[in-house]
């Protein structure tokens, strides 16, 4: 049963946004997207090609707790001409004690990190150590409730740089005949206050900027639409070195945008903006034509790393 008192938000919203945001023109930049090396449908390479078709040209591969999939695509020269990938990554980052945030969590994005940095892949190794251990944990209590998914997990073929996540169990438990969706295994069965939730360890929000910044990124507060109403979170961010926020993000509506855009003006933060798209209720086609990430996003963005390349976007 879940817990009536949680803040309840849809994970990756389908439904028709009541007061969207008109992008003027598609969107060239997409700061925010997830592959197969950690809770995506697409393989980094099929990503890349679904994003150059839909006109991106600015694109940051942010799985979890992972830059394999950055790493792959460069050592393999499987970056589309056209394309500017950066290195990006999101790590769910753990408030304690703080009921009040969603699943008690905080996303940080990092943009521009030194793929090779060693300190930095050891920190993510452990993350993605923690991971597994709850995915582990979870089938177990899935199997306890009568609800097995051995079989449909059995099949996956990981790597020590793969980052395991929850939307897995869910296509499992989709897959199983146990849910209806992926929204739907989330809501009754392993969301937080469900039956089968296991609480996330890990990284705290200040650790997670510190480690994205060592490794020469910039940090960027994930589809947060609670700053608009807390602005103290994330103005005890930026006092930790968070740089952005996600404002220009899929599934907000044209009021959430402008608000949140206000949020960042105030507190100096580059407003990022992605898709984050994962697959799982639609094409990536359908979720980049509600996105708009204004041009000039990418060369401040530019400016703030240590990177350079095309100012044209």
């Amino acid at each position: 049963m879940t817990d009536p008192a949680r803040p309840v938000r849809p994970r990756h919203a389908a439904t028709p946004i009541p007061d969207p945001v008109v992008p003027p023109a598609p969107s060239t930049i997409d700061l925010h997207a997830h592959s197969t090396r950690s809770d995506g449908v697409l393989e980094p390479a099929a990503l890349l090609d679904v994003v150059v078709t839909a006109g991106v040209h600015l694109f940051a591969l942010s799985d979890h707790d992972t830059l394999a999939g950055y790493r792959d695509l460069i050592a393999g020269d499987a970056v589309p001409p056209g394309l500017e990938l950066i290195p990006g990554i999101e790590i769910n980052a753990v408030v304690l004690g703080r009921s009040d945030l969603w699943e008690s969590e905080l996303h940080i994005l990092g943009f521009g990190m030194d793929a090779a940095d060693e300190p930095f892949e050891a920190v993510l190794a452990s993350q993605r150590a923690r991971r597994r251990d709850r995915f582990t944990l979870t089938v177990t209590r899935l199997r306890e409730l009568g609800l097995p998914i051995d079989a449909q997990v059995a099949h996956l073929d990981l790597g020590a740089d793969d980052a395991l996540g929850r939307p897995t169990l869910a296509r499992a438990l989709v897959a199983a005949g146990y849910a209806h969706s992926v929204e739907d295994a989330f809501t009754r069965l392993i969301g937080r206050g469900c039956p089968a939730y296991i609480p996330r360890v890990g990284l705290g929000p200040a650790e997670a900027i510190a480690a994205i910044r060592a490794a020469g990124g910039m940090a960027s507060l994930a589809h947060f639409r609670e700053a608009v109403t807390r602005p103290d979170v994330v103005r005890d961010l930026v006092a930790e070195g968070l740089a952005g926020l996600e404002v220009h993000y899929r599934s907000f509506d044209r009021p959430t945008t402008e608000a949140m855009a206000g949020v960042a003006r105030e507190l100096g933060l580059l407003a990022t903006g992605g898709t984050d798209y994962h697959g799982d209720t639609g094409s990536y086609a359908e979720s980049h034509a509600g996105l708009w990430v204004p041009p000039e996003v990418g060369a401040v963005l530019r400016g703030r790393l240590a990177w350079s390349s095309d100012p044209a976007d």
